[in-house]
């Protein structure tokens, strides 16, 4: 019961200082890389495999496990590796002149989570960095604290 009032009482104050905040911590965001959806699919299921352990060297990038793919689209999971919450992934791939636009989402499975330190954004944006992603011509990452939970203070090194 607490900490339903502790998640009331933080949405009512974002909404009175006029903060746009997605209603259950998770990120929406939109990539375009400069590589074929092919190739941009195949280097994050690569990436998910490689952290697919218990282990973490720096940050969350540990923990990830594929559930499907099928070049169209991405499904996965994120546990993290303190507290061990579970956050489920998503991306869609679709062609965009010589590259490939890519839609990710990441959602906590806690039902009462709001605020999550970054935590989706993170669960996202490591699978770009680690893959090499962020590194392809014309990379573009499009996103907002309106839909991605506390885009603006995220720390994916933490940890």
């Amino acid at each position: 019961m607490r900490v339903i009032i502790v998640a009331v009482t933080f949405i009512t104050f974002f909404v009175a200082l006029g903060y746009a905040i997605p209603r259950h911590a998770s990120c929406n965001l939109d990539w375009d890389v400069g590589v074929d959806c092919k190739t941009a699919g195949q280097k994050i299921v690569d990436q998910i495999k490689n952290w697919n352990n218990t282990e973490c060297g720096t940050g969350e990038k540990c923990r990830y496990a594929l559930i499907s793919y099928d070049e169209q689209t991405l499904k996965g999971k994120h546990v993290t590796p303190v507290k061990h919450y579970v956050d489920d992934i998503s991306m869609m791939f679709k062609a965009s002149g010589s590259g490939c636009a890519i839609h990710g989402f990441s959602t906590s499975e806690t039902w009462y989570a709001i605020l999550d330190q970054s935590t989706n954004y993170c669960n996202l944006h490591n699978l770009i960095t680690g893959s090499g992603l962020d590194q392809s011509p014309s990379f573009k990452e499009t996103t907002s604290d309106a839909i991605c939970t506390q885009y603006s203070s995220a720390d994916c090194e933490k940890y």
